[in-house]
């Protein structure tokens, strides 16, 4: 926690040694405990693991490099000083290659471990900032989100700084994109997150009855309202109200939504008398609104009254590398789910899935793996096994598929011979790679098998040479 000192753990079988490194420290700037066996330290460990452990590696009970692989095992948020005598001192070696911070030889002095103590703090405290910054600047997954790509970052932030207001929320984006899972993340991050959340897709409901099914009805109210209804807009009482496809709601009922939204009461159809309400609006459409709007099919003022935290959520093509994050998860929690053991797809396999439009975005993805798990078995999904569509050359141009060095496209005769620097071989592998991948970095690196990140870095560099603007990356933003 900010503002908490950080805790020092010393364990040491010798009493009068342990109190005494205790004392070496003891500034008042950091708490200090002592564990004089492995289980003692396995247990305090498994409590509250502390920013720095002094570990004896020659303990009674357990040995101290076992305790050092079962930090770095479970990835606790601790850095080891090993403390060794002269006689053991390959022990203080291997204990290094197993990822101890650093190692101090008995006799200890106060001096040596107060430096060695305040260095591994300093490293505890940069980890522990560096950890954060990823968490809340490139998740692969935020609620039930899948993706690290910068336009669902974008996504994540908005999401997480507009869930705690009541604030309505404006989301667009094509269908498949998952606009109702954004809006279902809203809710669950919100203060409304224990009451209802209640979904309501007027295209799939008939125009006739959604008044209806969005402010309920009395008894009689029309033909067929055998019972009282009590519509979505009092069932979401206390939670959010999810109006899915807003841009298909006939211009009758916009007008009976803004007069809700304006003083937040409902009138049920046949009802003479209105309730009030305590609900928070997220609304949806695959339309432009200002098509809409331009064309007389949506009004201005409900459009503006709605339009308050708009969320714009990109198709999957323009999502880098997120499609193959995506269909990994989704390969192994439906392969689970049919008994089956995929665990992965081949390198071809993921070039296709990268090159591929994905016109339907995600729900035709949960489509093409749930076919893939159905009709194949093995542990990876080789690239015959994706449907023609994926197999098939985009817009009639092939992409060739580059698995390993040898695959890789040849320099051009007049590029070869003594001449040629390995920068030089390099620059012209990665851009040529790319123009074959139209542009696309993200593609490219996975026939490179190189992460995004390291190309993008090579690009920045021959632009910063060429005195050209700087590329933008997602490391830059």
């Amino acid at each position: 926690m900010p503002g908490q000192m950080p805790t020092i753990l010393i364990v040491d079988d010798v009493r009068s040694l342990a109190e005494t490194y205790a004392a070496y420290l003891g500034d008042g700037t950091c708490q200090v405990a002592i564990a004089n066996t492995g289980e003692e330290a396995m247990a305090f460990l498994a409590k509250q693991p502390p920013a720095v452990l002094i570990l004896d590696v020659n303990l009674p009970d357990i040995d101290g490099l076992d305790i050092l692989r079962r930090i770095k095992a479970d990835q606790l948020p601790t850095e080891v000083i090993v403390i060794t005598s002269k006689a053991s001192v390959n022990l203080a070696v291997e204990a290094m290659k197993e990822g101890a911070f650093d190692f101090i030889m008995k006799p200890l002095s106060a001096d040596r471990l107060r430096v060695t103590v305040r260095n591994a703090l300093e490293r505890h405290r940069m980890s522990s900032e560096i950890a954060g910054f990823k968490d809340e600047f490139y998740r692969d997954h935020f609620v039930d989100f899948i993706g690290h790509s910068l336009a669902m970052q974008t996504v994540y932030r908005i999401v997480q700084s507009a869930a705690p207001s009541n604030a309505t929320v404006f989301v667009t984006g094509e269908s498949g994109t998952g606009k109702e899972l954004c809006a279902a993340a809203i809710h669950k991050l919100s203060p409304r997150r224990n009451a209802p959340f209640v979904v309501i897709n007027c295209a799939a409901i008939p125009k006739d009855l959604l008044e209806s099914e969005i402010f309920g009805h009395v008894r009689g109210a029309f033909t067929g309202a055998t019972a009282d209804r009590k519509g979505a807009a009092l069932q979401a009482h206390g939670g959010t109200l999810f109006l899915d496809e807003i841009g298909e709601m006939e211009m009758g009922l916009q007008s009976k939504l803004l007069r809700f939204l304006q003083d937040r009461s409902v009138r049920r159809v046949g009802d003479d008398a209105a309730r009030r309400v305590d609900v928070r609006i997220v609304c949806a459409t695959n339309r432009d609104p200002m098509v809409e709007i331009a064309a007389g099919r949506f009004r201005e003022d409900l459009f503006y009254r709605l339009h308050v935290i708009p969320i714009e959520l990109p198709p999957l093509r323009e999502r880098e590398d997120d499609v193959v994050l995506i269909a990994r998860h989704l390969l192994v929690e439906y392969g689970q789910q049919d008994g089956k053991k995929f665990r992965g797809f081949s390198p071809e396999a993921e070039t296709l899935l990268l090159n591929y439009h994905w016109p339907g975005n995600i729900r035709e993805l949960q489509n093409t793996i749930r076919r893939i798990v159905v009709l194949n078995d093995g542990e990876i999904v080789e690239a015959a096994a994706l449907p023609a569509a994926l197999r098939e050359p985009p817009n009639g141009r092939s992409v060739p598929l580059f698995t390993s060095a040898e695959a890789q496209p040849a320099l051009p005769a007049e590029q070869t011979g003594p001449q040629q620097s390995l920068e030089e071989v390099i620059r012209f592998t990665i851009e040529s790679t790319i123009a074959r991948c139209e542009g696309s970095i993200p593609k490219a690196a996975v026939i490179l098998n190189v992460s995004p990140s390291t190309l993008y870095r090579r690009i920045q560099s021959w632009q910063a040479e060429a005195g050209a603007e700087p590329l933008r990356t997602p490391a830059a933003d």
